[in-house]
């Protein structure tokens, strides 16, 4: 009896150990939930759960090393945490996935604890199902399309019923009209037509005089529109052409705060804002190979919309994100531009960026106090960061730059203009007594035909 005990109890154990092992081993221990989050801020720069990336694909990952080293969680809790190290001892199994992955160090992650590792084990192992993405608004269902016939159905009713109406309302008319005209030639009213001026001479000969006044309003506000519309060719306000390949500034600039610099970097130091190569593009797109952020699609377009758009980036720079490097095809971008000075017109970007970005902001924001802004980019091209399609935001007229030179006041007190109008500071305050002495852009030859013709 004793002995069967004994034996029992060992087997109680054996089994408790065995599910233990095979619980940690399989990394069901961890919360896959919080394992999603933590999968997403630390590993998805590298590494995605169905294909590979820079790293390879991670789903069923305790599995697979398992099966092909014979390595278990205590492994792989080493090899997150610093990896390096872990092939520097010599193992083999680690070497072999540092040599198969074009030898790319992965980032060491010692910040992590063993229970931070769990959970992205258990993601990884048994990933949860994906909530249902948000439809975006103006887009149906097949449901809604259903649900929404019979009310198309009555509305088509409704029109053809006005339709109608509308037509037994006209023959109603033209029967009363055929009526109007036999009485006209009744002769009671004979008399009368002989009385009436049978034409356009004798009308102007007894109206002359107002005849003339109309024909002058008529002749001033022709020449007005004629002067309207030349003043306004070349503007193009509002103007928002589609793009080759479809890029929101709102989901970049926007919501993922990426700094206008970051893709237009020579606007800063340059004269020209140049359109940034594909090469800047794929600084992110060579890890980010799928849309993933519902709440932030424009109306009417879906995730499948999105990830085509990079599919195009791919296309244009030669990259196989399969094999995970560029095949030397590539092909040109065709990008439609929006702001484009004349050529008689010379305007320097770093000429404002820099030596005016905190007087163009101090100026536009004390102008509009409801509408302020935070960098100097959105003072002449709006608040990109909120368009999902980029558009002319102002009118770029020489009218419009000379009253931004007139109301913009110039920071005297910075290292450069101070040293620079050292002997015209005292002068330029008693010239331009406005505004207690401010000095606007204008003081300093602002409005000088050659600033910005030559």
């Amino acid at each position: 009896m004793i002995s069967w005990r004994k034996h029992y109890r060992q087997t109680l154990i054996a089994i408790g150990l065995l599910l233990s092992t095979s619980a940690s081993i399989y990394g069901q221990d961890g919360d896959p939930k919080n394992g999603e989050k933590l999968f997403k801020a630390n590993c998805t720069a590298c590494h995605a759960l169905d294909k590979q990336v820079v790293g390879p694909p991670l789903k069923g990952v305790v599995e697979r090393v398992k099966t092909e080293g014979g390595k278990d969680t205590e492994w792989l809790h080493k090899w997150i945490k610093n990896n390096k190290e872990v092939r520097d001892s010599g193992d083999k199994y680690a070497n072999e996935i540092f040599e198969k992955y074009n030898k790319t160090e992965m980032q060491l992650f010692p910040n992590l604890s063993d229970k931070d590792i769990d959970d992205i084990l258990a993601y990884t192992t048994n990933p949860p199902a994906p909530e249902e993405p948000k439809k975006a608004e103006g887009t149906a269902t097949a449901t809604d399309a259903a649900q929404a016939a019979p009310a198309n159905n009555t509305t088509t009713s409704v029109v053809i019923i006005s339709l109608l109406a509308i037509a037994a309302l006209l023959v109603w008319i033209l029967i009363k009209l055929r009526q109007l005209v036999k009485l006209g030639q009744s002769e009671d009213l004979a008399g009368l037509n002989e009385t009436r001026v049978k034409s356009f001479s004798e009308i102007y000969a007894k109206y002359h005089y107002v005849g003339k006044g109309l024909i002058a309003i008529l002749a001033l506000l022709a020449t007005y529109g004629i002067w309207n519309w030349i003043m306004w060719i070349g503007v193009y306000k509002g103007y928002k052409p589609e793009q080759p390949i479809y890029f929101s500034h709102k989901i970049h600039a926007g919501e993922q705060k990426i700094d206008c610099q970051l893709c237009h970097s020579s606007a800063k130091y340059g004269k020209v804002s140049e359109i940034p190569s594909m090469n800047v593009c794929m600084n992110c797109h060579r890890t980010i190979s799928e849309y993933g952020a519902n709440d932030y699609m424009e109306p009417g377009k879906d995730k499948a919309f999105y990830d085509g758009e990079i599919q195009k980036i791919y296309a244009a720079t030669g990259w196989d994100p399969e094999k995970q490097q560029y095949t030397g095809k590539t092909q040109p971008v065709e990008w439609t531009r929006i702001h484009n000075m004349p050529d008689f017109v010379y305007f320097n970007h770093s000429q404002h960026v820099v030596a005016g970005e905190q007087a163009i902001i101090n100026s536009f924001n004390k102008k509009n106090p409801n509408n302020k802004i935070d960098v100097v980019c959105k003072a002449c091209h709006g608040k990109i960061d909120t368009m999902n399609v980029v558009q002319m935001a102002n009118d770029f007229t020489m009218g419009w730059c000379i009253e931004c030179h007139r109301t913009t006041e110039v920071d005297m007190n910075n290292g450069y203009n101070k040293e620079y109008f050292k002997n015209l500071h005292d002068k330029l305050k008693k010239q331009y007594p406005k505004d207690g002495g401010k000095i606007t852009v204008d003081a300093i030859g602002g409005l000088e035909c050659g600033k910005c013709h030559y």
